[in-house]
């Protein structure tokens, strides 16, 4: 009997392990699929011929180089494909389009510095602060393309100091100047695409919004430096990244000090911008050409990120219609306004949900903020406030040292507010005041929040 034992002893341990698996869940409870734990380095080698691009007319002389870098995008394009290599070096662009099969690498030492003339950026028909409209061409653009890669140790800089100076010159004359007002290129746009992968850079000193993703799914942005100062100059409204009615998104290992948000989620702004989700009887969507494009955002994390100054680090809306299973989570933070901000849109019908913001450390002013948000208010001739609804909103696991804990503005008229869950909190505050009455359904467990002077 004693034989017979150990030799199932023996059987047990030389069998594999049946341990288990950890499974990774969205906040609404499905499971997170494998593509998002896929994070390798582009290998450019796999792509196709690679054409440098200074064997193509590209000189590293101060001058502009706009026609010769587009001649060689398209006679890639006309080949078959490959990747455009930026060697080290600065080297100056205007607007540039990429095409299907054509990618992206620049070498470390290497840079594409953007023109500082507003000239160099063609007016295009595009999408801008939740509406589709004309306005100026980013720096890189890809539009249609499945594939897509831009990889490497350099840089893209938008040379943007002019820009934010004549922002600032033209705020002083007009103290509500806006973005549409002063308008101003983007550092990266890329739209109605799929399989897209940007790994690596150095993306700095964005004119405007530094990288602006619309209307894709499947798109990875690794292990990227994104930068904008907020002194001696502020950068006005380069935020790091906004996500805009996308689906299937990772940002992971990357670094972000701008002046705005961190993170935006976007999607659409107006009376009836759910109209793709809710139909309206007797309403033509035709008299809104502006919310043409206008949709939903599902299945973001951003994660294993650092974040410097900042205004907020995860931050849905301005002009978000529809966001669902957005995460948050392993993020160090000093100097953001915002850990997290829902801006809510008195004009618009917004529906949040499915957010959860975990494991963090840091600090900033708001650890939550929501309110309403007003800018270019427009019920376009609706008579009733369109309600909006923020619910199953998570925060757990972190560790925040702020001004304020809970700023939280009331508003049932405009906007309703259910099933947060607060869970683990380590606050330290000068206003540790906390209302969980504003909200319907609130669960809490171990909060501990501490008043400083």
């Amino acid at each position: 009997m004693k034989k017979i034992l150990i030799m199932m002893a023996c059987v047990l341990l030389c069998m594999p392990s049946f341990a288990k698996k950890t499974v990774d869940l969205w906040p609404d409870g499905k499971e997170i699929g494998d593509w998002f734990r896929q994070t390798e380095e582009i290998d450019i080698a796999s792509l196709g011929k690679q054409y440098r691009v200074t064997d193509y007319g590209v000189v590293n002389d101060g001058r502009l180089h706009t026609a010769e870098m587009q001649a060689l995008i398209d006679k890639v394009a006309a080949d078959g494909g490959g990747v455009l290599v930026v060697p080290e070096g600065v080297y100056m662009t205007g607007a540039l389009f990429f095409k299907q099969g054509v990618h992206l690498h620049i070498y470390d030492g290497g840079m594409l510095l953007g023109s500082n003339d507003p000239s160099d950026y063609p007016i295009v028909n595009t999408r801008i602060e939740g509406e589709s409209c004309k306005y100026f061409s980013a720096l890189i653009n890809a539009d249609g393309v499945d594939g897509f890669t831009i990889s490497g140790k350099g840089a893209i800089d938008g040379n943007g100091l002019t820009f934010w100076k004549h922002f600032w010159e033209r705020r002083t004359w007009n103290p509500k100047c806006t973005n549409k007002d002063e308008q101003r290129p983007r550092l990266i746009f890329v739209s109605n695409s799929k399989n897209v992968q940007i790994d690596g850079l150095k993306l700095q000193n964005s004119a405007f919004w530094t990288t602006h993703i619309y209307n894709s799914e499947n798109v990875k942005l690794l292990r990227l430096h994104i930068y904008s100062p907020a002194k001696p100059v502020k950068a006005p409204s380069t935020d790091a990244i906004d996500l805009d009615v996308v689906k299937n998104v990772l940002v992971k290992n990357c670094y972000m000090s701008v002046n705005d948000d961190a993170v935006a989620i976007k999607g659409g702004k107006g009376p009836y911008a759910d109209y793709w989700r809710n139909k309206y009887d007797g309403i033509d969507i035709n008299k809104f050409p502006e919310m043409v494009g206008d949709g939903g955002n599902e299945n973001i994390i951003i994660e294993d990120c650092e974040y410097g100054f900042c205004h907020g680090c995860l931050t849905l809306g301005s002009e978000s219609v529809y966001d669902h299973n957005i995460i948050l989570r392993r993020i160090k933070v000093s100097e953001a306004s915002n850990l997290l901000w829902l801006k809510m849109r008195p004009d618009t019908p917004q529906q949040y949900e499915f957010v959860t913001v975990e494991d963090i450390t840091g600090n900033g002013k708001n650890f939550i903020l929501v309110a309403p948000w007003t800018q270019f208010y427009d019920l376009k001739g609706r008579e009733s406030v369109p309600m909006s609804y923020s619910d199953h909103i998570t925060m757990r696991n972190i560790t925040f040292d702020c001004d304020v804990f809970f700023n939280v503005k009331q508003q049932e008229d405009q906007y309703h507010l259910s099933n947060f869950n607060f869970t683990n909190l380590n606050i330290t505050a000068k206003n540790v005041d906390f209302h969980s009455e504003y909200v319907e359904k609130f669960d809490t467990k171990d909060i501990r929040l501490e008043k400083k002077q």
